[in-house]
């Protein structure tokens, strides 16, 4: 539903009936329909985390779902461009309280030697989304000059909204929430239900254990408060809290969603494709960036997700140098080497920065503070968001290849800032993160390699990463 949203209005909007009925938007009022999606996700951020604590993480996503429908509704009946806004502001703001709540959740219940491969899924179906809208615009194209051509897609949306409602009462809830709300015996089940366990299991017993203790560390300190996020302290809050924003936000200004939002728009501006075969190729490259996008899977606690993330900026750099000397050559050519590469981008996008953003937030950040440091980071996610889709329309006219080198340049940035700062997070526990951070002034990070917990010992109970107990035992800095 996510990646679906983010596509659609790229694939309805260079439709005539759409531009008929919205009295043929500009440049910028294109930016503004499409960009204030993202100004509602940033509120739907701020939002969840006066939500999240008080209604779990399941009911704030039932709730971010239910805002979601009635955007929706608002946005398919829409006939004035003020109407399309607004609506498209509501959908936003459901859309991201379930931002904030879904990877807190995820991260809050898998365990941490699969946590990352479980939370790939999550950027797999984003990545699902855009070839379903694209194809979908496509094919509404028969309904022209009717506007249920671009009523239709819109409408689609709807779909995606009634499963999650009926499948959310299937899931259980977070077990941290319910350990924090004390509620000890339901988060016992849901452990066992997790671990595939009986509920008095020793790996059950052990798991639960930890986290009860954790939770009783944090709630002797009382309620987390704002002024508190802002501080370092022993917990180094503020440094969590920008290294989390961080990987959002090399999500946003690696140049992702300039393509993304407006692919066929970009394919007919920049190499005067017909509508038809412009949203066609878009399609296909939504299909290959959906199935690149699992291959993390199968190695990302393995390899760690700095050297991904990293791996993944450096190529996306690459590839956006080549689409700017493409852009630039504007031969027949050099269109067709244009749309490789940016078939490439997505594809190295996808194998790294894609999943790395929406994981490590909620990874870092202590259970105390989560709600509001998750919050924190995904806003600037959505406020980035915004600035890209808003300038973009104008920046491909404008700016022609020069915006490609924009991208390239910061994405090359993204290198050295990851390798200096950020610790790595796979195969390591919530609880163990809080260790490591304890341990590491802010500055240049020592954890430079995943950590060591397996999923189980010969006993059936899981092991504690060795790396963490060296912290909880001495008062020297992190080794990797």
């Amino acid at each position: 539903m996510f990646g679906y949203d983010q596509g659609v209005l790229g694939a309805v909007i260079g439709l005539d009936s759409f531009r008929k009925d919205f009295n043929d938007p500009g440049r910028y009022l294109e930016g503004v329909i499409a960009g204030i999606y993202d100004i509602g996700c940033f509120l739907g951020a701020l939002l969840a985390f006066m939500t999240a604590d008080r209604l779990g993480r399941k009911g704030s996503v039932v709730w971010g779902t239910w805002i979601m429908v009635v955007g929706t509704i608002l946005q398919t009946s829409a006939t004035e461009n003020i109407q399309m806004i607004i609506s498209r502001t509501i959908t936003g703001i459901g859309n991201g309280m379930n931002t904030v709540n879904v990877p807190i959740w995820q991260s809050e219940s898998f365990k941490s030697h699969n946590r990352g491969a479980m939370l790939i899924i999550q950027s797999a179906l984003i990545a699902l989304g855009h070839p379903v809208s694209t194809f979908m615009g496509l094919a509404s194209r028969q309904a022209e000059p009717s506007s249920f051509g671009w009523r239709w897609p819109i409408a689609f949306q709807g779909v995606f909204m009634v499963l999650i409602l009926l499948g959310l009462p299937f899931l259980p809830e977070s077990p941290r929430w319910l350990v924090h709300k004390g509620r000890i015996e339901e988060a016992t089940s849901v452990f066992a239900i997790l671990s595939g366990n009986s509920v008095d299991d020793p790996q059950t017993l052990l798991e639960r254990d930890e986290i009860v203790a954790s939770v009783e560390e944090e709630k002797k300190l009382g309620e987390a408060t704002w002024g508190e996020v802002f501080t370092e302290g022993p917990n180094r809050n503020i440094s969590r809290v920008l290294l989390g924003a961080g990987p959002y936000m090399m999500n946003q200004w690696s140049g992702i969603n300039s393509l993304a939002y407006f692919l066929p728009i970009t394919f007919e501006r920049n190499l005067n494709m017909s509508t038809e075969l412009s949203l066609i190729i878009a399609g296909v490259l939504g299909i290959q960036y959906f199935c690149v996008s699992w291959l993390p899977y199968f190695f990302i606690e393995k390899i760690g997700r700095r050297k991904m993330l990293m791996g993944s900026a450096a190529a996306c750099s690459f590839c956006m140098v080549m689409i700017a000397i493409m852009r630039k050559l504007n031969t027949v050519a050099s269109q067709w080497v244009f749309v490789a590469f940016t078939f490439v981008f997505f594809d190295v996008f996808s194998l790294g920065i894609l999943p790395v953003s929406w994981m490590y937030a909620s990874e870092i950040m202590p259970l105390r503070t989560r709600n509001k440091g998750v919050a924190l980071g995904v806003g600037s996610h959505w406020l980035s968001n915004f600035v890209v889709v808003f300038v973009t329309p104008d920046a491909i006219d404008n700016l022609e290849h020069w915006l490609y080198v924009i991208w390239a340049v910061l994405n090359a940035s993204f290198v050295p800032i990851t390798w200096l700062w950020y610790p790595e997070t796979a195969r390591r526990s919530l609880e163990d993160m809080d260790e490591v951070f304890r341990h590491e002034r802010f500055g240049l990070t020592k954890t430079r390699s995943p950590g060591n917990r397996t999923k189980e010992g010969g006993d059936g109970v899981m092991r504690r990463d060795p790396e963490a107990i060296l912290f909880a035992n001495e008062k020297g800095s992190p080794h990797s």
